[in-house]
């Protein structure tokens, strides 16, 4: 299967997709923010999957960025983006929203 089509399987799987790398300061700390929320994350460790570094990269196609950037988060399947947008929608108020649309948070 192409990385590509891969990501967009798994982030569609579930209401809240974090691809995250274990080591990841960012990554812990948008993990925390989700589960501090109520919200139960499906997270991806792309640094303990075999083809980690592939979908990687097709983040990194789907972000537009280079190098690749971690994490990346996906709600209700569709792109959230990196911590800088998760955090700014967190702050602007259209995180919750998003979140309950998708599912992922009932209050």
């Amino acid at each position: 299967m192409d990385p590509l089509e891969r990501v967009e399987r798994l982030a569609s799987e579930n209401a809240v997709v974090i691809f995250s790398v274990s080591s990841c300061c960012m990554c812990h700390a948008v993990k925390r923010l989700f589960c501090g929320m109520g919200v139960h994350p499906t997270v991806y460790e792309l640094d303990m999957e075999p083809l980690g570094r592939d979908i990687e990269r097709a983040l990194a196609r789907l972000l537009g960025v280079v190098p690749p950037v971690v994490p990346v988060v996906f709600i209700g399947g569709k792109l959230i983006g990196a911590m800088d947008r998760v955090m700014a929608s967190h702050i602007n108020g259209t995180l919750v929203p998003l979140l309950k649309e998708a599912g992922a948070l009932w209050l």
